[in-house]
């Protein structure tokens, strides 16, 4: 039995959107490892191989269940050593960590601003009832109030991109010469968005976005077939 990668999609199946299965999408390919993609929804995700996780990704590998990004990555490493590696060593690991902390810390909260209607407008209705009963309680506001904050709190997340454009001055990827996984996790944010919606996260001539699209051509450009939302 070959590997088996369940991911977050809406009605269209062929569309996933999760920034955290993007990072094991460009794992899987940075590994060279064959896959196959199970697209599943918000409220199936909980039937999922007998209820193993509440979240997605969920990576099947024959008998072996694994969930979470992170340590999807940690298992490919340590179970395909003979592959390229996602981190290049235990001080890879480390930084990779820094890395996922900047991109939950820093970035997510802005890009939710601006995926949460649109996730909310790709899904079919009981989904759509999920996801806007189980955000607005996480938020405490309604999912349109939540998004207002977007364009007003744009030029702060372009702030924050300063220390990638900083360490684009030296190098191509995140990882030095060639990408690691450190790349994946910035790249998962950024394609959580390009799925989902037009808005411009970039601005004219930033390195962060010709580095954005390094990373899309990577892999035979698997991120790339899925084409950016009109």
């Amino acid at each position: 039995m070959g590997i088996v990668l369940h991911e977050l999609v809406g009605t269209d199946k062929s569309r996933p959107f999760s920034p955290h299965c993007w990072k094991t999408v460009m794992s899987l390919a940075h590994k060279g490892l064959p896959f196959d993609r199970n697209a599943v929804s918000f409220i199936d995700i909980p039937k999922l191989e007998n209820g193993y996780s509440t979240k997605v990704p969920v990576v099947r590998d024959g008998e072996k269940l694994v969930a979470d990004s992170f340590d999807i990555a940690l298992y490919l490493e340590d179970h395909y050593p003979d592959r390229p590696s996602l981190f290049k060593g235990e001080g890879g690991r480390a930084m990779a960590r820094f890395v996922e902390g900047y991109s939950q810390m820093i970035l997510h909260p802005f890009l939710n601003l601006v995926v949460l209607m649109p996730v909310h407008d790709v899904l079919d209705t009981p989904n759509q009832a999920y996801f806007r009963e189980s955000r607005e309680q996480i938020f405490g506001r309604k999912l349109e109030d939540v998004a207002a904050d977007r364009d007003s709190k744009r030029d702060a997340f372009t702030k924050s991109l300063a220390p990638i454009r900083k360490m684009l001055l030296s190098q191509p990827f995140i990882g030095g010469e060639t990408p690691l996984f450190g790349d994946y996790i910035i790249f998962g944010a950024f394609q959580w968005a390009r799925v989902l919606t037009p808005y411009k996260l970039f601005d004219e001539g930033d390195p962060v976005a010709d580095w954005f699209e390094r990373c899309l051509d990577l892999h035979g450009g698997i991120a790339r077939k899925v084409l950016a939302a009109a």
